[in-house]
């Protein structure tokens, strides 16, 4: 049986990687999957006020053999000092003072576009891991002026793994971002990311996990982010799932607290 996660959150990798609800891989089989999210964060990332987002992201994902390919856009709203960044993070003190000074201000827009590719390699044994290689575009749809996006392409490469013991599903993610030049902000960064997490049902309906995800510092003015993710998954009907999660920042670049919720329909 296979399983996969997506990103669908503030969280950069995780979040960044939050988990999606188990789905089992018919190696031969075409599918289809639409998502809703919703996400609420709020932190000082280090600065005299709070800045708080608000994430509204929709995807579509077609599962063809061994591919996944998804399309994602957004709404964004983001409400204090302009140094903050969904699925990025706080980008530190020079950055703030470049954008907006100390004035606190709210921006709504559409936020940026995700392309990705993910191939799910062929299981090598029935004990072996599964691994996934994939491959991510973000163009930049969001508005540089309005502090929503940086307004440059973004690419990244991750891998994947996923083992299953007993009940539960061990899972981990080893990606790297490469990011585009922003003429707002100025300091940004490639760097990596790395999440670690399980998933393991509770009821025939239902099903929780914890993910723990560190990323490096994506500006030359920030630093890197440590957060913890619980979410609980509830499979509604055959073909609708629902997940609820919470976020915890342990960093000064990372929100104080997060919650968000997501609604998949697949087909």
């Amino acid at each position: 049986m296979r399983y996969y996660f997506n990103s669908v959150s503030v969280l950069g990798s995780a979040l960044l990687v939050l988990a999606m609800p188990a789905r089992a891989e018919e190696s031969n089989a075409t599918l289809n999957e639409f998502s809703l999210g919703g996400y609420y964060s709020k932190g000082d990332y280090g600065q005299s006020i709070d800045t708080s987002i608000r994430y509204f992201p929709f995807s579509y994902t077609r599962t063809v053999g061994h591919w996944n390919l998804q399309a994602s856009v957004s709404r964004l709203e983001i409400s204090g000092a302009g140094n903050v960044l969904v699925n990025v993070g706080g980008l530190g003190r020079d950055e703030f003072d470049s954008v907006q000074g100390v004035a606190s201000q709210t921006q709504r827009g559409l936020g940026d576009t995700t392309l990705s590719a993910t191939y799910q390699m062929p299981a090598f044994s029935s004990s072996a891991p599964f691994i996934d290689l994939g491959f991510e575009i973000k163009a930049p749809t969001a508005d540089e002026n309005k502090g929503l996006g940086t307004g440059a392409y973004d690419y990244g490469l991750h891998v994947d793994l996923y083992q299953q013991w007993g009940q539960t599903t061990l899972f981990g993610t080893l990606g790297y971002k490469w990011r585009g030049t922003s003429t707002l902000f100025s300091e940004m960064q490639d760097s990596a990311f790395v999440s670690l997490g399980f998933t393991r049902p509770l009821a025939p309906r239902w099903s929780t996990g914890l993910i723990y995800d560190f990323r490096e510092a994506a500006s030359a003015n920030s630093g890197e982010t440590h957060e913890l993710l619980p979410y609980l998954s509830w499979a509604v009907a055959s073909q609708w799932t629902l997940m609820g999660y919470v976020v915890k920042g342990f960093t000064e670049d990372s929100a104080d607290r997060a919650v968000g919720i997501q609604l998949n329909y697949r087909w």
